[in-house]
């Protein structure tokens, strides 16, 4: 029996063509990657604009660079690098980009930097250009949410209970101190001081001890408490300031990680060493309309 010869479709790889197809006759016409395209071309990007500083050399368009992040999202692709490389080899990152290449450094000072404070304005934008186009209704909303550990270190923590804590105690010794000065200075003290000293903040620290300090020169004063005041003078103001900054990285929260201030301590639904032990984390919260994100 002949055996028939197996027939290859012709393959002509340098081959050049007359007339070369676009990267819009690649893309087919119910792409994603259009719908992209499409609603960053149609939100208001001035929040974003007025972070660009005149004069230097010219920047990549922000439109443009949006689109691309927005796609890597889409597509799974997250690394800076990545989107750098995908950009040169990936036709519709190429044909967002307009066949620009930003490197990862330009994509990620991009992301980091500029978006920075206006990325919620230009996501609102966008649910709202998705419930113009009917692709979502605002009117049935579900709200879902879930923990996920933090890839932090699990035991540098701050914790708001122990800054009060640190606060007060600061507070009660220089109270005490005062009391202690208007005790040995009662001459220098004029009898409208008050007998007692409240400090919430750094600088009414700083004015109390320098009070202090001024009342108990020239008095006979205990070694120890000397020594106390001049750790005072060194310390608290500096610490004082320190715990407001802690507290402003707290906000609301009750915890945070050093190693990643967005983290807080809280206990996981789902713990692989079945101790209960609390542990960084996100509790990430956000809504959805057929299968849309409109709020996170």
């Amino acid at each position: 029996m002949k055996t028939q010869k197996p027939v290859f479709k012709p393959y002509y790889q340098h081959q050049l063509m007359a007339f070369p197809p676009t990267f819009d006759e690649l893309i087919s016409k119910d792409h994603p990657v259009r719908v992209v395209s499409k609603i960053v071309d149609e939100i208001d990007l001035d929040p974003l604009l007025i972070k660009y500083k005149g004069g230097g050399c010219s920047s990549y368009n922000p439109r443009m660079l949006l689109k691309i992040l927005i796609y890597g999202y889409l597509v799974n692709i997250f690394s800076s690098r990545k989107l750098e490389a995908a950009v040169q080899e990936n036709i519709h990152l190429m044909w967002l980009s307009g066949m620009e290449k930003p490197d990862h450094n330009t994509i990620n000072r991009f992301r980091s930097e500029r978006l920075r404070g206006v990325i919620k304005k230009i996501f609102a934008q966008v649910v709202l250009l998705m419930v113009e186009s009917g692709h979502v209704d605002l009117q049935k909303v579900y709200t879902d949410g879930t923990k996920i550990e933090a890839n932090a270190n699990r035991y540098t923590f701050v914790w708001g209970k122990s800054l009060n804590a640190s606060k007060k105690r600061i507070a009660g010794q220089l109270n005490e101190f005062w009391q202690y000065t208007q005790k040995i200075a009662k001459q220098e003290m004029k009898d409208s001081t008050p007998t007692a000293f409240s400090a919430t903040n750094p600088e009414q620290v700083r004015v109390a001890i320098d009070k202090i300090d001024q009342a108990l020169r020239g008095q006979d004063v205990e070694p120890k408490n000397r020594q106390k005041l001049s750790y005072a003078k060194r310390h608290w103001v500096k610490k004082m300031q320190e715990y407001g900054e802690k507290e402003a990285i707290l906000g609301e929260r009750n915890s945070y990680s050093k190693t990643d201030p967005d983290a807080t301590f809280m206990r996981m639904k789902e713990d692989h060493m079945q101790n209960g032990q609390l542990k960084p984390g996100y509790n990430v919260q956000i809504s959805t309309n057929k299968q849309i994100i409109t709020n996170y």
